[in-house]
């Protein structure tokens, strides 16, 4: 079975960091894109970071442009989101998706908590 499990949200205080991992099994992880996304209280969905098959190729919302960094390790199936100084805007639930090639298939996980407050 495919599965995308989450893990590393929590609590932390504006400024704080986080690092939320991703673990992927059931399908051929290294050849699918890898992203996050995001929904907080009473926003719509938005992409934060992907990055592509091969790794050389990272997008970013404007938002989180110089504090968040996504990365992925192939041989260990994950994909990892750093989270620096991170904002109360930043509260949300984060899901990591995998997108195959020509995104003919795409997985989601079921997210993880992330809460900054003071």
């Amino acid at each position: 079975q495919v599965q995308l499990v989450e893990s590393g949200g929590g609590l932390v205080q504006p400024g704080g960091s986080l690092r939320l991992s991703c673990v992927a099994s059931g399908f051929t992880f290294s050849g699918y894109a890898m992203s996050w996304y995001r929904q907080g209280p009473g926003k719509e969905r938005e992409l934060v970071a992907a990055e592509s098959i091969a790794g050389g190729t990272t997008t970013y919302a404007d938002s989180v442009k110089g504090r968040f960094t996504i990365s992925r390790d192939n041989a260990k199936k994950t994909v990892y989101l750093q989270m620096n100084s991170l904002k109360l805007e930043d509260t949300a639930v984060y899901v990591c998706s995998a997108a195959g090639r020509w995104d003919l298939r795409r997985y989601w996980g079921r997210g993880t908590q992330v809460t900054v407050s003071s």
